[in-house]
């Protein structure tokens, strides 16, 4: 006589394994999205081209130091001295220059119709590094026609203004960092409200177009850009993502979590373009983030038909954009469910 389960039994062995099946696989998301699973996916992303960046963002936040047990000296007043941030300007593609600070970078887009200035250091040092290097470099500041701003922080825009007084140069920014530059209190000169930037808009100057995106995040209204350079006349793309570090600026109405949800977002994005463009080039704001000191080292004793240590190839450019955005979904996590 053959067996029968009743069915009772069997309708509660079908819900039993359904329900196992159902929490693994709830498990294997939250596993997917754990701090552990981003800061893999970063790591994996940095690989061996990015380490300094990753090691930045995605380590865990330092303790918060121990009260001093005496008073701090006062900080000295007004800018460095130039031996301590002063850098020669540099070649780096045939229409890309190097006009930056040791730890603070600037780009000259050279075109047939003039020159674009990609972020302008700070009001203390745009005169030596931007001015002063275009003319070591044997190009013409007055023939500066724009100037493209990253973000709204001082070491960035703060140059901005004169470039615009005395050249008459258009300075274009986000309407978000147009906004943030208007209200910083501190006492750099911020320049007058011009061009404003949209999402994949294009600038084109010449013989030359740049394509920027926003990808707010960094700031509220940080701009990336796609570049079109020349080495020794190949073509390739630079890529500028326009803003690195996790110093956000929190407002009561956007707590932290917003501005980690949001610089991820904008990882996707701009490493959508990065995609589409090819771009074979990575190009920064600070040196550290793009290892500039090093390659700017390489350049000057590059001789015809050594590589461009610049061009590192559309995954590594890829790659630095997706884990800049893991990074960012680490933080996101490491706040906790009560404070995200």
């Amino acid at each position: 006589m053959k067996n029968v389960m009743p069915s009772y039994l069997v309708g509660f062995l079908l819900a039993a394994g359904i329900g196992v099946a159902l929490a693994a696989a709830n498990l294997g998301a939250q596993s997917a999205d754990s701090v552990d699973a981003h800061v893999a996916a970063a790591r994996a992303a940095a690989g061996k081209d990015h380490t300094q960046v990753f090691n930045d963002l995605c380590s865990p936040p330092a303790p918060a130091p121990a009260q001093p047990t005496q008073q701090a000296a006062p900080r000295p007043q007004g800018p460095p001295p130039q031996s301590a941030w002063h850098v020669e300007p540099a070649k780096v593609f045939d229409n890309l220059y190097y006009l930056g600070q040791s730890e603070y970078s600037a780009w000259a887009v050279t075109t047939s119709a003039g020159i674009i200035v990609v972020d302008t250091l700070f009001d203390y040092s745009v005169e030596d590094e931007i001015i002063g290097g275009l003319t070591k470099l044997g190009l013409d500041p007055k023939n500066i026609k724009y100037v493209l701003v990253s973000h709204a922080h001082s070491d960035h825009v703060g140059g901005a203004k004169l470039l615009q007084d005395r050249f008459g140069a258009h300075v274009l920014m986000s309407e978000a960092d147009w906004n943030l530059a208007a209200r910083n209190t501190q006492s750099w000169p911020k320049p007058r409200r011009d061009m404003v930037v949209s999402d994949g808009q294009k600038l084109t100057l010449g013989d030359t177009t740049l394509t920027m995106y926003l990808t707010p995040g960094h700031t509220p209204g940080t701009v990336s850009t796609i570049i079109p350079v020349r080495d020794q006349g190949r073509p390739h793309i630079a890529a500028e993502w326009g803003g690195t570090g996790f110093n956000f600026t929190i407002t009561p109405d956007k707590p932290r979590r917003y501005w980690f949800e949001t610089y991820a977002s904008s990882s996707d994005h701009f490493r959508d373009a990065v995609k589409k463009a090819g771009a074979d080039v990575l190009i920064a704001n600070h040196p550290n983030q793009d290892g500039a000191k090093a390659k700017l080292a390489v350049l000057a004793k590059r001789k015809a038909g050594d590589p461009n240590p610049y061009v590192i190839g559309n995954d590594s450019v890829t790659r630095y954009v997706t884990m800049v955005g893991e990074c960012a979904r680490t933080g996101l996590l490491r706040l906790g469910p009560a404070t995200r």
